[in-house]
């Protein structure tokens, strides 16, 4: 949510959305996070959504990258 207030993403004015979701998808998903508004579930959820950085994306790409000689201490 730092983040995605950093970018500037949460000082718009704001949109009403309606949703019909599985009632054990969002009591997971507010236990999981601690979450009990689901109005702030779903802003927690979209942010990072929208502030995603491709961590998975860039580590599979950076495979085989590093010479394998490299000693790391291990």
């Amino acid at each position: 949510m730092d983040r995605a207030a950093e970018m500037g993403l949460l000082d718009a004015e704001t949109h009403q959305v309606g949703a019909r979701l599985p009632v054990k998808l969002v009591e997971q998903a507010k236990r999981r996070t601690g979450i009990g508004s689901t109005t702030d579930l779903l802003a927690f959820a979209l942010a990072n959504v929208a502030v995603d950085d491709d961590f998975a994306r860039v580590f599979a790409e950076a495979r085989g990258t590093l010479d394998p000689d490299l000693d790391i201490g291990f």
